[in-house]
């Protein structure tokens, strides 16, 4: 029987990470489903799905010579997720506005309130360091529509934040 993992490494940045950790896992016979790999700070992020015939112990155990000669802390979880059912975006919202404590939480809370399923989240510091302008991409499925997260986060522009709000072509084909 196969068992599946969400498999999560962090760690400083540095060449061969992706690498090593992925054929580390291809040689204890395990199979990558969907990944998320990204660069935060000076830091490297993974989280994976992984199937594999073997147990939790059995993954650690293939990927600690790794993770130690990296310095990459490992966590794993057995979880439910299938292969390939992750949800279509259908809308987008770009947001730029100075950077201030909360700016994640009221926009996020307004989606949400709005029905947005947050399917991906980025954000980024630009500006300077006198005038930090915060970014934030945010795609995820609109339950109640464009218009109805267009409407929710319309009062956000009252406080200096430009938000774009725009629906995303979903046709596959």
């Amino acid at each position: 029987m196969s068992n599946r993992y969400m498999l999560t490494l962090v760690g400083r940045d540095q060449p061969g990470i992706v690498a090593r950790i992925t054929a580390a896992l291809y040689a204890a016979g395990a199979n990558l489903g969907e990944t998320s790999m990204i660069r935060l700070g000076s830091n490297f992020t993974v989280m994976m799905i992984v199937e594999s015939e073997t147990g939790d112990a059995d993954l650690h155990t293939a990927l600690q010579p790794v993770t130690e000669s990296l310095q990459l802390v490992l966590h794993i979880d057995a979880i439910e997720a299938a292969f390939q059912q992750r949800p279509v975006p259908d809308a987008c919202i770009v947001v730029y506005g100075a950077d201030r404590a909360g700016i994640v939480a009221e926009v996020t809370g307004k989606a949400a309130a709005a029905g947005l399923n947050i399917l991906d989240l980025e954000s980024d510091i630009g500006g300077t360091e006198a005038e930090p302008l915060y970014i934030l991409q945010i795609e995820g499925v609109a339950s109640q529509g464009v218009d109805a997260l267009e409407a929710a986060l319309a009062p956000l522009r009252a406080n200096g934040v430009r938000v774009d709000v725009r629906p995303i072509d979903t046709m596959i084909g």
